[in-house]
């Protein structure tokens, strides 16, 4: 009897990426009766825990050492938020399946008002991120803006370490931790536009991997796959990264991708927001549409200036 496969699964350590990691071990244990294994790596983004994200700075904070297991052997596949991949894969890797997406909308988890529109004037709010404190300062500007890092259980804590009144995560992280109790309000994305890949899983192999490539395949949800797509087409023709407040999110209506996109100063003002629909099959050429056509409304000014500082 020939001895059973081992896929060896790198991952980061926190409680979600373990949950990550452990769902897509557990799909291929199940549907193609491989043995697996989780390595836990940590990444730069998970040592620097006191700076935001924004200023860091560099690309593939959470991902760059989990691929350089993946080059050098120690992992055959990789499993990542997709918010937090590169437009841009080293040579020798790729993306081999973007999985079913979760909810992709942000979650306020309030102290004491009932949500975003109940909260008492220059509120407290804790979030490192640009792309969601913009677009809150952009819809109430006397917003306090508080930087908050750590996993979920860690900002759920320093809602009330810090004394803030409100803290903004990811609802698909929240869902995933079956922490729903704690969500006050799900920002509805025409408040609040998503992260580009919020909410979804990919899967990274080594390219043209025998062994890996047709398991991960087999756990693509295509519809995910063209959104998703769509959406990173448009943060690569920007070049954004988490040094930038840029959103971008698609729906897919049967044949049709509509993408939405946000370009937004640090403060809220100016804020461009548009979006394009077209063949799901175009999804990556919509995606440098949408960029292109806010780029040219006055979104290139204001992603030079923010480069510049």
């Amino acid at each position: 009897m020939p001895d059973q496969i081992l896929i060896k699964i790198g991952t980061r350590g926190s409680p979600l990426a373990l949950w990550q990691a452990r769902h897509v071990a557990s799909l291929l244990e199940r549907n193609a009766g491989v043995k697996t294994e989780l390595v836990v790596i940590k990444t730069k983004g998970d040592k620097i825990l006191d700076v935001p994200l924004a200023k860091v700075g560099g690309k593939g904070l959470f991902v760059k050492e989990i691929e350089e297991s993946l080059l050098d052997g120690r992992t055959d596949m990789a499993v990542h938020s997709m918010k937090d991949v590169p437009s841009e894969f080293p040579e020798g890797l790729c993306l081999a399946a973007i999985m079913e997406r979760e909810d992709p909308r942000d979650a306020l988890i309030c102290s004491r008002a009932k949500g975003l529109l109940d909260l008492p004037p220059n509120a407290k709010i804790g979030t490192s991120s640009l792309r969601r404190s913009a677009q809150l300062l952009a819809l109430m500007p006397d917003l306090q803006i508080e930087p908050l890092r750590g996993n979920v259980g860690t900002r759920l804590e320093k809602l009330t370490s810090m004394n803030l009144d409100a803290i903004v995560l990811a609802a698909a992280g929240i869902k995933r931790m079956a922490m729903e109790d704690h969500v006050s309000e799900y920002i509805p994305e025409e408040t609040v536009l998503p992260a580009v890949g919020q909410g979804a899983m990919g899967i990274e192999i080594r390219e043209n991997d025998p062994v890996a490539g047709p398991l991960a395949k087999a756990l693509n949800h295509e519809p995910t796959w063209v959104v998703v797509t769509g959406e990173r087409a448009f943060l690569k023709r920007l070049d954004g990264g988490c040094q930038v407040p840029v959103a971008a999110h698609g729906r897919l209506r049967q044949d049709f991708l509509q993408l939405t996109g946000v370009i937004a100063g640090i403060n809220g003002t100016p804020l461009f927001r548009d979006s394009v629909t077209g063949k799901k099959e175009d999804a990556r050429e919509l995606g440098i549409k949408l960029a292109e056509k806010l780029l040219n409304a006055g979104g290139k000014a204001v992603l030079d200036e923010l480069l510049e500082h």
